[in-house]
């Protein structure tokens, strides 16, 4: 492959080609980015957040066009197209805000003398990004590993060329060190020689869990830090005691925002039998309002998926899980239209062990589950090799509390939806990946945790000067 090519999923038809880089381009950017970096780290804390303040400058007064690119090529609906702009600068504004607190020295009590912990850069970071929040993926990882000292390098997915090519824009325009950032559009084969390269210190990937193990193998043959969020299959919990009519309209949001593809939608809605009827009612007649059309249109709520292949192996997916018994609510088929358009689909009476238990269902397609009681909920809930985020329903907060403590689950959210934030901790367990994103911890994943024991200084022994 010497080109690739953006295609519009809301007509399905070819945007623009673009020339894939060469080795010696490739090797031209990382010389680059080594070399800004090993610049970068001398500049202090307090210097090199100034950039985030100014990435978030640059993007909010880009928001109206580099929305429409999201919207043109991966096909999100507008609104929330605009919501993922804002939401990388608040993430810049954040970290510009919090970073010199989260970098500063920590006192380590002891006999000596001002030790402490201290937090350097690790060196030039590659990032390995997918096409479903193409600009929210990149600042999640940038700002922090920007105002830690390090460098970025980025290879975003392949069907979202112009959005990968706009990043770098949004860094140049913010006055990035030439060099310290850099996109990179080549093939997916030549990303294990640049994560064996000497340049490269650690590797970012947000992707599915199938390529994670492959970046993950081809970066611990390097012994190179890694930060992996993969797949997700999250249960979204309603117990008896639930608000059910608030619970329907955030399960209906939190499984149908874009498009229903994202690691961290609610995909399995685990409800306990005795609400369990009214819950599918109230679901239903709310997911199937959901207006489905153009995604440049402000009311669209439903667009296309991102690519063809995408949709057909969802359709299969709905296709055997109703073999296996599901019974299907709502959609089922893909939409009668140009474009990569599947309907709101609710599949209910799934049990474990059929395919939408199971399987990640990448797109608009809710599989809603029975459970006897708590505990069966619980065990349901934890009943999968994935282990990202978990909403779970309950009026009564304090005995929720104790059952998220019993979930597997790199994040729960008590009556409300999972989401990213700059505030916490993002990212998964088991086969939904390690380490994490945002917060303290997100920032002090690509650092040196080093520590600097400092003893009592020593006097300077007395000499006899020479006659």
């Amino acid at each position: 492959m010497s080109t690739i090519t953006s295609v519009n999923p809301t007509t399905g038809q070819p945007i623009q080609s673009y020339d894939l880089q060469d080795a010696a381009a490739v090797d031209a950017a990382l010389e680059a980015a080594a070399r800004a970096q090993r610049a970068w780290r001398l500049v202090p804390v307090a210097e090199r957040v100034a950039l985030l303040t100014r990435m978030a400058e640059v993007l909010r007064a880009g928001k109206t066009r580099y929305a429409e690119m999201v919207t043109r090529e991966m096909g999100k609906p507008i609104v929330e197209s605009e919501a993922e702009i804002e939401k990388c600068a608040y993430n810049c504004d954040f970290y510009a805000e919090h970073a010199p607190q989260y970098l500063a020295d920590e006192p380590v009590p002891s006999n000596a003398t001002e030790s402490v912990v201290e937090f350097d850069p690790l060196g030039v970071v590659l990032a390995i990004m997918p096409w479903n929040y193409p600009f929210w993926q990149y600042f999640r990882f940038a700002a922090p590993a920007l105002a830690a000292g390090n460098g970025a390098i980025l290879k975003h997915a392949n069907n979202v060329p112009e959005c990968a090519l706009a990043v770098q824009e949004v860094m140049e325009k913010a006055g990035a060190p030439a060099g310290l950032t850099a996109t990179l559009l080549i093939d997916n084969a030549q990303v294990a020689g640049i994560i064996a390269d000497d340049r490269i210190a650690a590797v970012t990937l947000t992707g599915s869990t199938e390529v994670g193990a492959i970046v993950a193998s081809q970066a611990g043959r390097a012994l190179k830090k890694q930060v992996l969020e993969l797949g997700g299959s999250d249960p979204f919990i309603v117990l008896a005691d639930a608000d059910l009519e608030a619970a329907a309209e955030t399960a209906v949001k939190a499984r149908y925002i874009n498009v229903g593809q994202s690691c961290v939608n609610a995909k399995r809605f685990i409800a306990e039998e005795t609400v369990a009827d009214r819950f599918v009612e109230l679901f239903v007649q709310k997911a199937a309002d959901l207006k489905i059309g153009d995604p440049m249109e402000r009311d669209t709520k439903i667009g296309p998926m991102a690519r063809g292949k995408l949709l057909a192996t969802l359709h299969d997916q709905v296709q055997r899980s109703v073999a296996e018994g599901a019974a299907l609510k709502l959609g089922g088929k893909p939409v009668e239209r140009e474009g990569f358009y599947y309907p709101p689909t609710v599949l209910d009476h799934v049990k474990p062990g059929m395919i939408a238990f199971t399987e990640e269902t990448f797109g608009p397609v809710a599989a809603i589950v029975r459970a006897k009681d708590a505990e069966d909920a619980i065990a349901m809930a934890n009943d999968s090799e994935y282990g990202l985020g978990c909403a779970l329903w309950s009026g009564d907060v304090a005995r929720a509390r104790d059952l998220a403590r019993r979930i597997d689950a790199g994040a729960v959210f008590i009556n409300g939806m999972t989401a990213s934030d700059p505030r916490y901790p993002f990212g998964g367990i088991k086969r939904s990946g390690y380490g994490r994103e945002l917060g303290v911890y997100g920032i002090r994943e690509f650092v040196n945790i080093k520590t600097v024991w400092v003893g009592p200084a020593v006097a300077p022994q007395a000499t006899t000067a020479p006659e």
